[in-house]
């Protein structure tokens, strides 16, 4: 590998000068490479030594842009099947976070760290920064695939930095906590008490066996077995009303429900607005009966209902009906205050749910272990439970106990 200066005269007569790195690349072929200083060829030309001896070269050349390594890592999803809810994901950050800023930079001179750098400076939040990485980090995996790219700058960023970044991480996050992120005791009972109409039971199931939105979109009359007393998840409901599997092989589990959900079940079923496929000689419509394949909670048209529904016209107005409710600084037009529901997300009922699991018998829990409760929630793994619920679980009188080592120890 060299670099040399390389003096040249235009057609005009004007003379001109430029650094030349010449070398062999990996594929034992030969390059040039032009710059305008010298310390840019110097510092090339170190940088290429080492990639060469190990491998990780891939010339400019032999690579593409960003932007077009990310067409292909969509293209990737779309063959390999993945949700349409995924695959719009990806289009949303390759168009709004990634291409304005790095589209048309080659994947071999990509920095990773400037691009974090970059999300930040242009006031995207720190949830954001960390998808947009991760899915930048998911484009250059399927460039390597293709060799088009030989290194992660991603990943590599993320290895030398992992236990910082964890912590930062944790710092941010917080833990969830009783009556902000999980609905206290009493606000579930107020809730309860309050529930009525079509979203009782769907609220109550919500409640009492921790499903995700699109688990409780997504179930059907034959997943529920009433004399059983418990619910099987066998597949789920996506953001476009779409039928697929679980989220993860964890997520087709048996939960079982408490009596509340049962006798709710049961009477929804009775009163279960089934199709209509066809009217009476008296103009009445003959609705279909209730068949094992029908979704438990389905719309009036028999369809997957949407979760933008199930939460703005059936856990908010719940909500505030029970008073579970926060104060405003706004004011109404006769000047009365206006409150907002303290829980405004579906997932909050499920976090309620993984308490329950948790808590002592004596605090109105069930006391379950922690694998237990993974099952139950359907996690893919118990590190997640851990990490998200951990701090629930009751421990013992951490005075008493140091007291009783004291007393073994000294005597």
């Amino acid at each position: 590998m060299s670099v040399r200066k390389r003096t040249w005269t235009t057609p005009k007569g004007v003379e001109k000068s430029a650094w030349v790195v010449d070398y062999v690349d990996t594929k034992g072929k030969r390059r040039l490479k032009t710059f305008k200083l010298k310390k840019e060829a110097d510092a090339f030309a170190s940088k290429a030594d080492v990639e060469v001896r190990e491998g990780t070269h891939v010339a400019d050349r032999d690579t593409v842009t960003v932007k077009k390594a990310g067409e292909f890592w969509i293209a990737t999803g779309e063959g390999e099947g993945l949700e349409r809810s995924t695959i719009n994901q990806r289009k949303r950050h390759l168009k709004f976070h990634i291409e304005p800023f790095i589209g048309d930079t080659l994947l071999s001179r990509v920095d990773a760290r400037a691009f974090q750098d970059t999300l930040r400076a242009e006031g995207r939040s720190a949830a954001m920064v960390k998808k947009a990485l991760g899915s930048l980090g998911s484009i250059f995996a399927d460039a390597i695939e293709r060799k088009l790219a030989t290194r992660n700058p991603v990943r590599d960023m993320r290895r030398s930095r992992k236990g910082k970044d964890r912590r930062s991480e944790k710092r941010q996050k917080g833990r969830l906590k009783v009556g902000e992120d999980i609905p206290s005791r009493d606000d579930v009972k107020a809730l309860v008490a309050a529930l009525s109409g079509r979203w009782r039971p769907l609220l109550l199931t919500t409640i009492f066996a921790g499903l995700r939105s699109s688990e409780i979109r997504g179930l059907r009359w034959q997943d529920v077995d009433l004399d059983r007393r418990e619910i099987r998840i066998h597949q789920r409901a996506d953001e476009f009303g779409e039928i697929g599997p679980p989220k993860s092989e964890a997520g087709e589990r048996t939960i079982p429900i408490p009596p509340i959900v049962v006798n709710a079940l049961r009477e929804w079923k009775l009163a279960y607005s089934r199709p209509v496929i066809g009217k009476n000689e008296d103009g009445k419509p003959i609705r279909e009966d209730a068949r094992p394949s029908h979704l438990v909670f389905a719309n009036g048209s028999g369809k997957v209902e949407s979760h933008a529904n199930i939460v703005n016209r059936g856990l908010i107005p719940a909500m505030l009906a029970a008073g579970v409710s926060l104060r405003t600084e706004e004011k109404d037009k006769d000047g009365k205050p206006i409150f907002k529901a303290k829980y405004t997300g579906l997932h909050s009922l499920r976090h309620f749910y993984a308490s329950w699991l948790i808590n002592r018998p004596a605090d109105g829990g069930l006391g379950l272990p922690l694998k237990v409760v993974q099952e139950r929630m359907g996690h893919s793994s118990i590190t997640m439970t851990a990490d998200t619920y951990g701090h629930l679980f009751p421990r013992g009188d951490d005075a008493d106990e140091l007291a009783a080592a004291e007393n073994a120890l000294l005597g």
